[in-house]
């Protein structure tokens, strides 16, 4: 016999079309300057996405602004060709970083599991440092909200716990 959330997965949608935004004031800085910038967390995302069958609908690079991070979010929540929204970066506890500050008070329902296992798995893998990161997930009308840690390594981390489970989760936020 089937556990429900293997049923659910099953039942879910095989695709999700997907939004990603960089959050990076140095990376924004550069490209305001015209200068190169490369966006190697946000690449990964998109490699990842497509690799699962996922589609991307669009990506923005923002500076770690909290009023301009949640306009941007609060913007997409209220679209209707968008399923997950994925960031990548300003979750530390520097001065600068307010990524989750600005998008978990958008956040019907956290996921707090995620951010669980995101920091158990961190810890097998860097150490004690792990206690640093800062990782949600969680649920705002009707979408799926993933904020990640900016380094290419952590990206990859959170979207191996949480790709599989998009399906289930989607179904769960549409019955």
């Amino acid at each position: 016999m089937k556990h429900p959330h293997e049923i659910h997965r099953e039942l879910g949608p095989r695709s999700a079309r997907v939004y990603e935004i960089t959050i990076s004031t140095s990376r924004y800085e550069a490209m305001v300057r015209g200068e190169g910038y490369t966006d190697e967390s946000g690449d990964v995302i998109v490699s990842m996405l497509t690799s699962h069958g996922y589609s991307l609908v669009g990506r923005k690079l923002l500076k770690d602004d909290p009023v301009e991070i949640r306009k941007t979010i609060e913007e997409l929540l209220s679209r209707d060709d968008i399923d997950v929204i994925i960031t990548t970066g300003g979750t530390g506890i520097s001065r600068t970083d307010s990524t989750i500050e600005a998008i978990r008070p958008l956040i019907d329902k956290e996921i707090e599991g995620f951010g669980e296992i995101f920091r158990f798995v961190s810890f097998q893998r860097i150490g004690s440092a792990a206690m640093l990161t800062r990782a949600l997930a969680g649920v705002s009308r009707g979408k799926l909200l993933i904020v990640l840690p900016g380094s290419p390594d952590a990206v990859k981390t959170g979207l191996e716990i949480i790709l599989p489970e998009i399906p289930h989760i989607l179904y769960l936020i549409k019955h």
